[in-house]
C-alpha cells in the first residue's frame, strides 16, 4: 500500500465536514485497521493550526488539536533532506512553499497526495494526486 500524504486542505475538509471529509474519514479507519498511519508534514500542521485559529478561534484549535492527535496520523518533522527536496520542487513549480513540502514528503515516502487544492495540478502526472 502506498503511503498517504495529506495536504492541509484534506485535513481541514475532514475537520469542517467539507467536500471529501467522508473519504478522509474512511482513510483514517483504514489506517487504523492496517497500522499504517497517514502522513502530514509539520509545515502543513502549522497551516492547519493557523487556519483553525483564524476561522474558529483558539478554543476550537485546542479541541481540534486533541481530536487530530488521537487519529492514526504521523506529523513528519522537516529535516535537511526534506527541506532540500521541497526547495528543488519550489524552484521548478509554481506552488506555495507549504504545498512543496507536501510534494516533497510524498516523493520521499513514495506516497500519494490527498487534496482538493488546484495548485497540485502542477505536479501531474509525475505525482499521484487523489482529488477530493
Amino acid at each position: 500500500m502506498l503511503s498517504v500524504v495529506l495536504d492541509s486542505y484534506a485535513l481541514l475538509a475532514f475537520l469542517y465536514k467539507e467536500k471529501g471529509s467522508k473519504g478522509i474519514g474512511a482513510l483514517f479507519e483504514k489506517a487504523l485497521e492496517n497500522g499504517q498511519p497517514l502522513l502530514i508534514c509539520s509545515v502543513n500542521w502549522a497551516e492547519i493550526r493557523y487556519v483553525v485559529e483564524r476561522k474558529s478561534g483558539v478554543a476550537a484549535w485546542e479541541k481540534n488539536r486533541f481530536k487530530i492527535l488521537s487519529l492514526p496520523l504521523d506529523i513528519v518533522p522537516v529535516g535537511q533532506d526534506l527541506a532540500e527536496l521541497a526547495g528543488e520542487i519550489k524552484a521548478s513549480k509554481k506552488m506555495s512553499l507549504a504545498d512543496c513540502f507536501v510534494a516533497a514528503l510524498a516523493k520521499q515516502r513514495k506516497g500519494e497526495i490527498y487534496t482538493g487544492d488546484p495548485e497540485f495540478k502542477a505536479l501531474e502526472p509525475e505525482w499521484k494526486i487523489v482529488w477530493l
